[in-house]
C-alpha cells in the first residue's frame, strides 16, 4: 500500500495540519487493507470541511472529522462488500442531529452495547448538542455531551438496515430496499428539560421496541 502524500491546505494553521496528519496516519492503519491513501486522505478532508464553516471550536475540528471520516469509511466498506460482522446498522436522522436523533443514539448504544451499531445524522447539523437534551438524559446515566451534529452521507445510509427519521420530513433520503420507520416526536429545539423528559422517555419506548424487532438483546439490568 503506498504511504499517504500529504496535500498542504493553506487555510490551515500548522497545528491543525499536523493533527490531520496524525488522524490520517490512523485512518490509514485501520482501512488501508480496503482503501488507499488518496481515497483516506480525501475522506478525511472533505469531513474536515463539513465541520469548519460554523464551527466555534477549532482546535477540535481535526478530532471531529477524523471520527466522522472513520464512520463513512466504515460505512463504506460494508456497503462496498469489503467488511461487514453481522451487526445491524440503525441510522437516526433529524433536522439539527443535536436533539430527538442524539437521544435515540445515546438509548439505542446504552441498550444495544455491542451487538448493534447506531449512527446519526441531520438534514441541517447545528453547532453543538442540545444542552438541555444532554442534561434529560444525564439524568438517565447517559452522556451524550461528547456527540456531535453531523450531516448524512449517501454511504452511511446506504450502509444502514434501518433508517428511522423524526421530522426532516422530503430532506431525509430515501433509498429503495430500505427498512424505514418515521417518529412523530415533538422538537426539543429550546425546551426546558423537564419539557424534554416526556419526549426522552418516548424515545427511549421506542428504542426498546426497535431493539426488539431487530432481535437485538438489551444489556443485561438495562
Amino acid at each position: 500500500m503506498t504511504e499517504l502524500v500529504w496535500h498542504h491546505r493553506e487555510d490551515l494553521s500548522i497545528d491543525q495540519q499536523l493533527a490531520l496528519r496524525t488522524a490520517a496516519t490512523r485512518l490509514k492503519e485501520q482501512f488501508s487493507e480496503f482503501y488507499g491513501a488518496e481515497t483516506i486522505e480525501r475522506f478525511l478532508h472533505s469531513s474536515y470541511d463539513q465541520f469548519a464553516t460554523g464551527s466555534t471550536i477549532p482546535n477540535f475540528l481535526p478530532l471531529l472529522a477524523e471520527r466522522f471520516a472513520r464512520q463513512r469509511l466504515t460505512a463504506l466498506a460494508k456497503v462496498e462488500g469489503h467488511h461487514d460482522d453481522g451487526r445491524p446498522v440503525v441510522l437516526f436522522l433529524c433536522v439539527h442531529n443535536a436533539g430527538r436523533s442524539q437521544m435515540a443514539l445515546g438509548f439505542f448504544e446504552h441498550l444495544a452495547g455491542d451487538r448493534a451499531v447506531g449512527w446519526s445524522g441531520g438534514s441541517e447539523p447545528g453547532i453543538e448538542v442540545n444542552a438541555a437534551a444532554v442534561a434529560a438524559m444525564a439524568e438517565r446515566g447517559i452522556d451524550i455531551s461528547a456527540e456531535y451534529p453531523k450531516p448524512w452521507t449517501d454511504e452511511v445510509v446506504r450502509a444502514a438496515d434501518a433508517v428511522v427519521t423524526m421530522g426532516c420530513g422530503d430532506a431525509c433520503p430515501i433509498f429503495p430496499g430500505k427498512r424505514y420507520e418515521n417518529w412523530d416526536l415533538d422538537d426539543p429545539d429550546g425546551l426546558e428539560v423537564a419539557d424534554i423528559r416526556p419526549i426522552r422517555d418516548e424515545i427511549e419506548r421506542r428504542v426498546r421496541g426497535l431493539l426488539g424487532e431487530l432481535a437485538v438483546p438489551v444489556v443485561s439490568g438495562r
